[in-house]
């Protein structure tokens, strides 16, 4: 979907879908190797944002310092496109984002 939204000339849709996969990504990745992927909050147990997911996947050795700037990256783009900061960001960037997204994940995959 995403390539076919770049292919279209949306930029900022594709840089929120692509984020969203590799957050989900990165969770999944947590799940696989015991890593916790919520926690407790005055009482009430919450989401972990995608950069403390990130930190603890490369705390973890999961993924390596590189790839954990790659995603830091990936991440401060996907929120820039979420929060309508369109003119910090161009398509050839989302372009790179989905082809270095798609690399991460076939590489650094979940078995199962």
């Amino acid at each position: 979907m995403a390539e076919h939204l770049l292919e279209q000339g949306y930029k900022d849709p594709a840089a929120v879908l692509i984020g969203s996969v590799l957050e989900e990504h990165l969770r999944q990745l947590c799940d696989a190797n015991s890593i916790e992927t919520e926690y407790e909050h005055s009482g009430a147990i919450k989401p972990k944002k995608a950069d403390r997911l990130n930190a603890d996947l490369a705390k973890g050795n999961v993924i390596t310092k590189l790839d954990q700037k790659a995603v830091t990256l990936w991440l401060d783009l996907r929120n820039k496109a979420a929060h309508g900061r369109y003119d910090e960001y161009n398509s050839e960037q989302v372009k790179n984002m989905f082809s270095a997204v798609t690399e991460f994940m076939a590489r650094v995959g979940i078995s199962i």
